[in-house]
């Protein structure tokens, strides 16, 4: 049999780093007589000699950067929204092919139309056009972020119901995972409430537009709560200062 080897016990007398592991540190700018004095191995003097990061990635020497020589116009609204349009017609032809269902219990929102592939990106939210209307023929029932009035009238003239409901980014997303333990965000903005509780829109923050919808399945009962608080600002009076 083959004797064993008896390592010796690792102890903090005996630890040390591996062989040629460390290096000595390169002592530069100590005197000539090392080698590496006067200019410390940099070459001459100069821009590339100094200590730093040195200039910055659109510096040109000196001359007007390429950034300056074109005209800049307009800006980044950081408040503006891509909505992904969805005509009436692609989906009555989802719905015929079996790839689309609606009904009260399940309406159609962002998370079934992207599954099924009738649009490739949800982007802010889904904003149902008006087009193809003539080729409707199925009541739908949709929970959209914004819908046209050519829209809105040719689904409630089959029997359909549509509601548009505010989705911040964290919802959009929630909402196509399919992620129901977490409460959606309510608009916070002016323009947002405004245009949520108008029922020509189909908000889901007008009352008349959540009696229209009755006990339907998919009405969420903070609906309620919400349009109660953010429609309050139509009663308020603000008192003026005489001049």
């Amino acid at each position: 049999m083959a004797s064993r080897v008896r390592l010796p016990r690792v102890t903090l007398a005996n630890l040390r780093p591996a062989p040629g592991s460390q290096q000595n540190q390169k002592r530069v700018g100590r005197g000539q007589g090392s080698g590496y004095g006067r200019t410390a191995g940099r070459g001459a003097n100069g821009q590339n000699s100094r200590s730093g990061p040195g200039p910055k990635l659109s510096f040109e020497g000196g001359q007007t950067p390429i950034t300056k020589l074109f005209p800049k116009r307009g800006f980044v609204n950081r408040n503006a929204k891509t909505y992904a349009p969805v005509n009436l017609d692609r989906i009555q032809h989802w719905v015929d092919q079996g790839r689309l269902e609606s009904s009260p219990e399940k309406p159609i929102t962002a998370r079934e139309l992207l599954l099924s592939g009738c649009v490739h990106s949800v982007h802010d939210g889904i904003k149902i056009l008006g087009d193809g209307a003539e080729h409707l023929k199925s009541p739908l029932y949709i929970v959209a972020s914004r819908a046209s009035y050519s829209a809105i009238q040719a689904i409630e003239n089959k029997g359909g119901k549509i509601v548009c409901k505010f989705y911040n980014e964290l919802a959009i997303r929630d909402c196509v995972k399919g992620r129901t333990d977490r409460i959606s965000a309510a608009p916070t903005r002016r323009e947002d409430i405004q245009w949520y509780t108008e029922h020509r829109n189909r908000g889901f923050l007008s009352p008349e537009t959540l009696g229209a919808l009755g006990n339907l399945p998919f009405v969420e009962e903070r609906w309620g709560l919400l349009a109660k608080q953010l429609n309050a600002f139509r009663k308020q009076s603000f008192d003026r200062g005489r001049k």
